[in-house]
């Protein structure tokens, strides 16, 4: 009989503590959007998701200004698969998208200075 009335006691206990923490994580939510938190939380993500900048790319690589493509391209091979073999999966990431971005600045100079 006691467990009955015991196992009755923390049921109904922890369904009042499950909506009060509802009711809280709501009001929280509310309170963030009035007070602009949830729009700074979103500006903050869109701004570290934007394109990784010329110099960052060139530092990633190793590679100076002067670099020929064909240079970057070796850079990016061999850091690309030393990663793949025994580094981490953010930094073989890293590479790649320092290379489209050094890929993207090439072709903009190359378009930029017509062949003779």
């Amino acid at each position: 009989m006691a467990a009955k009335v015991l196992a009755n006691v923390l049921v109904m206990g922890s369904a009042i503590v499950g909506r009060a923490v509802l009711r809280a994580y709501q009001q929280a939510i509310s309170n963030a959007s009035k007070n602009g938190v949830a729009n700074e939380a979103v500006k903050n993500i869109r701004r570290a998701s934007k394109i990784m900048a010329e110099p960052e790319a060139r530092q990633v690589l190793g590679v100076t200004e002067r670099a020929s493509w064909e240079e970057i391209l070796q850079r990016y091979d061999s850091l690309f698969e030393r990663n793949a073999k025994n580094g981490s999966f953010y930094l073989q990431s890293k590479v790649h998208r320092a290379k489209e971005v050094l890929e993207g600045a090439y072709a903009k100079k190359a378009q930029r200075t017509p062949d003779a």
